[in-house]
């Protein structure tokens, strides 16, 4: 593979970890939001048992409360998957405590009740859902939730400053950067990519699985940055993920 321009930056300011630090990520595929399927919802207590059951990690996504909890959530509303309206983050932590998940009888899980289902079982992956340049809140809720977890466990993020953020204020905690390239196949998108990386200092990458072959993941992973790959749903993705990365965050029916 030709050498990227960038490719001494990438080794100066975004150096690959320590080898130990990271091989619990590439030792088992990832259910993406748990393995869920009909009557068991995305990031549900349900579908997290049913990953442990099958001895595959867990990808979650991570909100914070109006006082500064963190809640197992993929979306910034209740809208889609409650039967309610409006914002996470302008409930309370008891408020979203009572929230019904939409096709079963559970309520909105607290990160804290996902830690102690899993219980150091299988490796988590956290993804945390912070679009903007104020992450600190949930930075903080996520570190906190974690202080005393014993299992194999890492943060990550599409935004750069949550992955700059861990590593300043908890440097023991892996953390991963998250990249898709759609709409940004072009010099500019391929300059951003290196700069968030810089910015990153990421242990690990979660590529676009439709990305892949890519050259900015490639020459990461050669590095001895492990590249794990989402979401793979189907045969042609999952020989991208066998061929390309160490290993898949998928979905399927449980």
């Amino acid at each position: 593979m030709r050498s990227s321009p960038f490719a001494w930056a990438d080794r100066l300011l975004a150096p690959a970890p320590a080898a130990k630090r990271v091989a619990f990520l590439s030792g088992q595929p990832y259910a993406h939001r748990g393995l869920h399927g009909p009557g068991v919802p995305e990031n549900s207590r349900a579908a997290f048992a049913a990953a442990v059951r099958a001895g595959h990690g867990i990808e979650c996504d991570v909100q914070v409360s109006r006082d500064g909890e963190a809640f197992v959530f993929h979306d910034d509303r209740l809208d889609r998957l409650t039967a309610e309206r409006g914002p996470v983050v302008e409930r309370t932590a008891a408020a979203l405590s009572t929230i019904g998940l939409s096709g079963c009888d559970e309520r909105l899980p607290r990160l804290e009740e996902v830690l102690a289902l899993v219980a150091g079982r299988v490796p988590i992956l956290i993804e945390l859902k912070a679009p903007g340049r104020s992450v600190a809140r949930l930075c903080m809720a996520v570190r906190r939730t974690l202080e005393g977890y014993r299992g194999p466990v890492a943060v990550m993020s599409f935004n750069p400053l949550v992955c700059h953020w861990f590593g300043t204020h908890a440097p023991r905690t892996v953390r991963g950067l998250v990249v898709t390239e759609e709409g940004r196949r072009n010099p500019r998108g391929r300059v951003e990519r290196h700069l968030a990386l810089w910015r990153a200092r990421p242990d690990f990458l979660a590529y676009d699985v439709r990305d892949l072959p890519s050259r900015f993941a490639a020459a990461s992973r050669m590095r001895g940055l492990p590249l794990l790959t989402w979401t793979v749903r189907d045969p042609v993705a999952a020989q991208a993920a066998k061929t390309y990365a160490d290993q898949p965050i998928y979905e399927q029916a449980a």
